[in-house]
């Protein structure tokens, strides 16, 4: 297909959470997660979809450089690092803030270095203000003789949304009667592909605090994928898990990574699928999610994540229990 690269063997996985079910107060054949976490590249997650579609598109334009903005923590700038280790194209990541000390960086960044990315780290820049800063490096790596393009923030753009309406058919295809796709809201262009794919009644996304109009984000994406008008009104979209902030630990969030964690082994990190998971526990409560329904949690990785987040990391640490022998 042009436009379009293989990063990933297909179809990831859907498998019965009966244990999960049960704890949350539904049938056990009533959930299932899709495990979009179990993708060979780069330690996984739903942001390989999206890039087969805007690396490929970086390819056709004959670029040798990748360039992405995010969060220092953020899956989609690891996933873009892996990719260009992959095909041999250079990788500059654009971050807030500024260079942790030597040995100090965790998580995502730990796997950024291994893939010999090279990071930009913009000071106090907003998030609206990175893909200027983008843009700058863009011009910078032109001027030095490469050939960059540069991919939006999280992947989520039309063509990037591209990969979840491929993901929303898959899963279609192997779970015909779903009611419900639970997912995690970040940079949008995940829920906007499933909504064009499954439409706007099957699919709850749960805001991750990540952008600041995620119903009009999703609704502009899913539209330009699906060729149809998508109303902002007409989307699920729960935004009760935000809590303090995109970066802070909000407790029924921990509270949800634990229960998946005792009774599936599942693991969810506090950012993205453990808020879509509190989300999920929150619209069973409500009424939103009943029993009887067939309801899909889209695992979209993130792992790497859960160890930069130090207060997670220490509440975990902090619940091990001893086994004191009579």
């Amino acid at each position: 297909m042009p436009g379009k690269i293989t990063l990933s063997a297909w179809p990831t996985p859907v498998e019965p959470v009966p244990r999960l079910a049960a704890a949350l107060g539904l049938d056990a054949d009533d959930l299932w997660i899709k495990r979009d976490d179990l993708m060979g590249l780069g330690g996984g997650g739903n942001k390989v979809r999206k890039l087969e579609w805007t690396v490929g598109e970086a390819l056709e334009a004959g670029a040798d450089t990748l360039v992405t903005v995010g969060a220092a923590q953020s899956n989609h700038a690891r996933l873009t690092a892996a990719a260009g280790a992959r095909l041999g194209l250079d990788t500059v990541l654009v971050f807030p803030g500024k260079q942790p000390e030597a040995g100090s960086g965790t998580g995502n960044l730990v796997l950024d270095g291994l893939f010999g990315a090279r990071v930009v780290w913009a000071g106090d820049a907003e998030p609206a203000e990175l893909a200027g800063a983008a843009e700058d490096v863009c011009g910078r790596l032109r001027r030095e003789g490469a050939r960059p393009h540069l991919i939006p923030f999280g992947g989520s753009s039309a063509t990037g949304a591209r990969g979840y309406v491929e993901g929303g058919e898959e899963l279609h295809a192997q779970l015909r009667d779903v009611a419900h796709v639970v997912v995690a809201l970040g940079s949008g262009g995940t829920m906007a592909g499933l909504v064009a794919a499954l439409g706007e009644e099957r699919v709850l996304g749960v805001h991750c605090g990540a952008v600041t109009e995620p119903a009009a984000i999703v609704a502009d994406l899913a539209g330009a994928v699906a060729r149809r008008a998508v109303s902002p009104d007409a989307l699920r979209i729960r935004t009760d898990q935000v809590g303090a902030g995109y970066a802070t630990l909000h407790e029924p969030v921990l509270e949800a990574m634990r229960t998946a964690a005792a009774t599936e082994g599942i693991v969810l990190d506090p950012t993205y699928t453990g808020r879509a998971m509190a989300g999920l526990v929150a619209a069973v409560r409500d009424g939103g999610i009943r029993r009887g329904q067939r309801t899909v949690f889209l695992h979209t990785g993130g792992l790497p994540g859960l160890f930069g987040h130090a207060e997670a990391v220490r509440r975990s640490v902090a619940a091990l229990r001893s086994y004191e022998r009579g």
